[in-house]
């Protein structure tokens, strides 16, 4: 068995479960290295807007299973809302053993205090223009599934592969 590394606070955001751009293998390499006291499950874990039954591979599966495997270790585990999984703020304050639903989260610390919250709280679109959003998360993940076709007939080829996000940032596209 691996010696897990122990930490006091990890926090994990926009992982976006269920949705061909989710790096659910990595997720729970990381995850499978980590005791953490707390893990702060910083909003978009589950990208519901996104959400088909049809697609939810194994390794998706398997963060979910991790992060129970660590609540049943005694992780305290929060989950702050964020705009690809708000239908889960109505649940806000819901709690199961050490597992909560919450829309913020503020910790005292050595230091002081610490806030946490998604960063959608700040983002304009989100709150005038929720349609534009969801447009750009269909079109993004469109993206991804183009991307891994071009990746596997560049790889079949013996070019590299290439990173259609990573180009549409650079040039602003």
């Amino acid at each position: 068995m691996i010696k897990k590394r122990k930490v006091e606070i990890v926090v994990v955001s926009d992982v976006h479960l269920g949705t061909y751009g989710c790096k659910a293998k990595e997720l729970v390499q990381y995850l499978d290295s980590i005791h953490p006291k707390i893990l702060i499950l910083n909003g978009d874990i589950i990208d519901i807007w996104q959400f088909n039954k049809r697609y939810f591979p194994e390794p998706h599966m398997r963060v979910i299973k991790t992060i129970t495997s660590m609540l049943a270790n005694g992780t305290e585990v929060f989950y702050i809302t964020g705009n690809h999984d708000e239908m889960l703020r109505k649940f806000k304050g819901f709690q199961l053993s050490n597992f909560k639903i919450v829309n913020k989260l503020v910790l005292p610390l050595k230091t002081g205090e610490a806030w946490f919250f998604h960063g959608d709280v700040f983002d304009n679109t989100m709150k005038h223009s929720k349609w534009i959003a969801k447009l750009g998360g269909k079109g993004y993940d469109l993206l991804i599934m183009l991307n891994n076709l071009v990746n596997w007939v560049s790889c079949r080829l013996g070019k590299g592969r290439i990173k259609f996000c990573q180009l549409v940032r650079r040039n602003g596209l």
